[in-house]
């Protein structure tokens, strides 16, 4: 197409947020990238309309702001459905109202175009449009790319504000419904607080990450303080789901350079985007990122071709076999199961890897282990413990791959606390793992 004709379908396209709900129609699911990607426009004219629909869903990994349709009252008009739960939905899933839908970050791209979830309108944050008609879904390529291809309707949210990035995260003015503007700042989420159980763990981590690594990192405190105390490495790559500004710091202090990749040496790779605009900024058109679906990041086969690939990965609570229940607190969502075990089978399958599962080793003031015999029963299982590797407290490091059950629970128990090692003992003793 000339510059003209794609211009001219643009403007075509351009509407207000009120007319673009009219590619919305009861029963439908609406799919909206991870975090930064959602449209505030369009999810906010969705909420102001929400009584004039009839069972829509809108589904959606990590939802940012709590739109008017986070309601228990309109839920039969629209109804958010996670993908993933975080501040915004957490209460809505904890009360039941919130639908959610178990399942791998890595798949969640297969199971929109198998029809098992359903795909049938896109609203997503996008780009500019180049001159070549194309825009870039860069703060979210996750399982929206595929919802694309599915959907009977995308409709963009265009803002100066979202970068071009580059890989497989573009969508051509040929394929978009309808688009709204808006120029709102994206949305920023700060670094999380860092204290000292954070920094110890975090030590215990970056101590055993080698030159030449390459990193898969999560969101959270011990992440970013192990990210804090890499600073000594050479060399380091990228290969993530998740790109944020802790990973933006190793860049910048040269820490991080892709050379020693052994896969896509020289790029970044990451499939969503959650930081400040000095992230988003960095992710202009620069070449040494690429942006792409999460069964490409996420896919432990693909990513397992990093030597020496390193996941650290957060948890709530581990039991003595090294069952890991990251996602809720006994029967109650909390998170969701995300890309955690495909990273750890990542790490397991690259040669050198090390797959870290990383917690304090007590809650709520040192009043709870987070190191237990068996998990608290309705315990949402995420990581198994088939594939579990290194456990992390601020006690020290458990390696559980190869062991029999006897030195899992010997190793677990060395690094619960203190106050917490001699019950955990009697009570392994009891389910004869001691």
């Amino acid at each position: 197409m000339s510059q003209v004709s794609v211009h001219a379908l643009y403007d075509s396209k351009r509407c207000s947020a009120n007319d673009a709900l009219s590619h919305v129609k009861d029963g439908d699911c609406i799919v909206v990238p991870t975090g930064v990607g959602e449209p505030p426009t369009l999810l906010t004219a969705l909420s102001e309309q929400r009584r004039r629909f009839h069972d829509v869903k809108v589904a959606q990994i990590l939802a940012l702001r709590k739109y008017g349709y986070f309601d228990c009252e309109t839920v039969e008009h629209v109804r958010h459905l996670a993908l993933f739960f975080g501040g915004a939905s957490r209460p809505g899933g904890q009360a039941g109202w919130n639908d959610f839908i178990p399942a791998y970050f890595s798949e969640l791209p297969v199971l929109i175009e198998r029809g098992d979830i359903p795909a049938d309108v896109v609203f997503t944050l996008a780009s500019p449009m180049d001159e070549h008609g194309y825009f870039s879904l860069s703060l979210g390529a996750d399982y929206t790319m595929a919802a694309v291809k599915k959907a009977r309707a995308l409709v963009l949210e265009v803002n100066p504000n979202v970068p071009f990035a580059h890989g497989q995260c573009h969508v051509h003015i040929s394929q978009v419904s309808a688009l709204v503007e808006d120029d709102a700042p994206l949305f920023e989420v700060p670094l999380p607080a860092i204290g000292p159980v954070q920094q110890a763990i975090g030590k215990y981590v970056a101590d055993m990450i080698e030159d030449g690594s390459t990193l898969q990192i999560g969101y959270g405190g011990i992440p970013d303080a192990v990210v804090m105390q890499l600073t000594n490495k050479v060399d380091l790559g990228i290969h993530t789901e998740m790109i944020g500004d802790g990973i933006l710091s190793l860049v910048e202090a040269g820490v991080v350079t892709n050379r020693r990749k052994t896969h896509l040496p020289g790029k970044m790779v990451a499939t969503f985007a959650l930081g400040s605009k000095k992230l988003y900024d960095f992710m202009h058109h620069n070449p040494m990122l690429e942006m792409h679906p999460v069964d490409f990041t996420n896919d432990p086969y693909i990513a397992g071709q990093n030597d020496k690939l390193v996941a650290i990965n957060a948890s709530l609570q581990v039991d003595l076999l090294g069952q890991c229940g990251s996602e809720s607190i006994a029967h109650l969502p909390y998170s969701g199961t995300g890309g955690q075990v495909d990273f750890v089978r990542a790490a397991n399958r690259s040669r050198g890897g090390k797959a870290f599962i990383v917690l304090p080793s007590t809650a709520k003031d040192d009043t709870i282990s987070r190191i237990v015999p068996t998990l608290t029963p309705g315990t949402h299982v995420t990581t198994s413990k088939n594939d579990v590797n290194y456990v992390v407290t601020e006690y020290g490091v458990a390696q559980l791959r190869g062991k029999s059950a006897h030195q899992r629970a010997e190793a677990l128990i060395a690094i619960a606390h203190p106050n917490f090692r001699a019950e955990l003992r009697l009570a392994a003793r009891k389910i004869l793992l001691c």
